[in-house]
């Protein structure tokens, strides 16, 4: 075999090698990504239940209800809403008309079970993934913390 021969073979196995491991860190990826969607997003996906998800919009007014040590309540971008379940220390932000953001997962009864609940850490921040999704909805995203502080 010619040394030329020899070196395309190592090279060419070289970037088999190479293209595997990628392949392989991907895949082991899959599972640890995190989606956004808002709740218009949500109508028109069919998301498997128990899939890693999160949904972010504004906390739906009169929609709050706390069960024992769960808290029920609804996150809409105005278009749509979604039900959400959260048992733990809401964020000292919550509250009904402010950006919130949920991470968790569907269950088999359409309810988003949430693990985690970030809501907005100041009076001009929401997280872009909710500013952008709201506005897509035709609502601009200070109008319901304006319309929170009116009613308080």
């Amino acid at each position: 075999m010619k040394r030329k021969t020899r070196r395309l073979y190592a090279v060419l196995g070289g970037l088999g090698l190479l293209g595997a491991a990628a392949a392989l860190a991907l895949t082991a990826m899959e599972d640890s990504l995190v989606f956004f969607y808002a709740p218009s997003d949500l109508a028109a996906q069919d998301i498997p239940p128990g899939r890693t998800v999160r949904v972010g919009g504004l906390v739906e007014a009169g929609s709050v209800k706390r069960n024992g040590a769960a808290v029920l309540f609804r996150i809409t971008d105005t278009a749509a809403s979604t039900p959400v379940r959260y048992e733990g220390l809401l964020p000292d932000l919550f509250r009904e008309g402010q950006g919130v953001v949920a991470e968790g997962r569907f269950g088999a009864d359409g309810v988003f079970a949430a693990d985690n609940l970030l809501a907005r850490h100041d009076e001009t921040y929401m997280p872009p993934e909710v500013a952008d999704a709201l506005e897509r909805a035709g609502h601009p995203p200070g109008a319901g913390a304006a319309q929170a502080e009116d009613r308080e």
